[in-house]
């Protein structure tokens, strides 16, 4: 049973096979078990690939089955196509655009099956790749904001100095006074006279801006930092926002692309492994001499071939010698008076009823 189901899937007429030897069945139930395991890899790898790309078990499954369906298809006709010829050059053109299409198969079969092969390398490479891509994304919105904030952030740096500037007058100013109680500096006299009281109001004036700059400086600073932490939770959200699709980043395409990026030598075996599965049924029937089964399928075709062409042969004879005699009667009568009177009448009858109708149109008219 499971040879007849090989034969079966290897396109042969299985009403001429039976008829064949078992050597004969033999390589044919061979040759479709080559098509039968191709289409089970093809259905395999497709089902893969899809689950890439729709993250769904199930769908996966029944889109493999039909691609698994197709390349069988496929490799079925390219197979049972094939006949024997008694030119090998014959049989090498019409195996060269079937060759050509095996070769696309191969291709289509063999590159999910790399993928997950080098499943565990792809994943390392996917993963270099979204870490370039997470820092050069951190970067472009980083360009967004970080002008924004340097902007804030010398503000508030342009307010301390005030600060600071203010501080310093200040304290320069009760360096002074006190100079002045101690006799130090200024009058050089030793007490709290009026200069020295003149030089405190000034310093305690001085003192009293100083806190009013230090509180309106500090309502201005806490507003701008709260900018700079609004700004700086926008650039944190859209980060988080964007990290996701950066992190999905490994659909089919990007996993193809990181399958480009690792050593080509063992992909290309496994390419060549899936080329030469695909092409042994067509290099098997080029390479085999003819045998019983292609000389039994010969005989029938030709016989086919032969009845038709008699059938057609027959025909235009039959036609030619029809067309003769209806030449010689037509020729044997044109000259019969009973003929010529006849025709005669007729084209007087008509002449008649041609000039009526005309008269009748004009009468119309008029």
């Amino acid at each position: 049973m499971l040879k007849q189901f090989f034969i079966l899937c290897s396109g042969a007429d299985t009403d001429i096979l039976n008829d064949c030897s078992i050597g004969e069945q033999n390589k044919y139930a061979g040759i479709g078990a080559t098509v039968f395991f191709t289409a089970v890899m093809a259905t395999i790898a497709g089902s893969y690939a899809l689950y890439t790309v729709f993250d769904n078990l199930y769908a996966s499954i029944f889109f493999g089955l039909i691609w698994g369906l197709l390349i069988f298809n496929l490799d079925r006709y390219i197979v049972s196509t094939i006949k024997k010829r008694d030119n090998v050059i014959d049989e090498i053109l019409q195996a060269t655009p079937r060759l050509f299409l095996a070769v696309i198969i191969a291709v289509v079969i063999s590159k999910p099956l790399e993928l997950k092969i080098f499943e565990k390398e792809i994943n390392q490479v996917l993963l270099e790749q979204k870490n370039d891509l997470t820092l050069a994304n951190q970067n472009q919105i980083a360009q967004q904001f970080n002008p924004k904030i340097e902007a804030l952030e010398t503000e508030i740096l342009s307010l301390q100095t005030q600060v600071q500037s203010k501080e310093a007058e200040v304290n320069a100013l009760y360096d002074t006074y006190i100079s002045e109680a101690e006799g130090t500096a200024g009058t050089n006299r030793l007490g709290k006279g009026p200069v020295y009281k003149e030089k405190r109001d000034k310093h305690d004036a001085a003192l009293a801006a100083l806190q009013e700059l230090k509180t309106d400086n500090k309502i201005k600073i806490t507003a701008i930092e709260g900018e700079i932490s609004s700004l700086q939770s926008d650039y944190t959200a859209n980060v988080s926002t964007s990290q996701p699709i950066i992190d999905n980043f490994d659909g089919l395409m990007a996993r193809v692309t990181a399958l480009g990026e690792l050593p080509w030598l063992p992909s290309f075996f496994i390419f060549l492994l899936f080329l030469a599965i695909e092409t042994s049924p067509i290099f098997a029937k080029l390479l085999s001499p003819k045998g019983e089964f292609d000389f039994r399928l010969q005989d029938q075709e030709t016989i086919i071939k032969t009845w038709t062409m008699q059938q057609v042969t027959e025909r235009q004879l039959l036609l030619k010698t029809d067309n003769d005699i209806n030449n010689k009667v037509y020729t044997e009568i044109a000259d019969e008076e009973e003929i010529i009177n006849y025709k005669r009448q007729k084209a007087r009858e008509l002449m008649q009823h041609q000039a009526d109708a005309f008269l009748k149109k004009q009468k119309g008219i008029l």
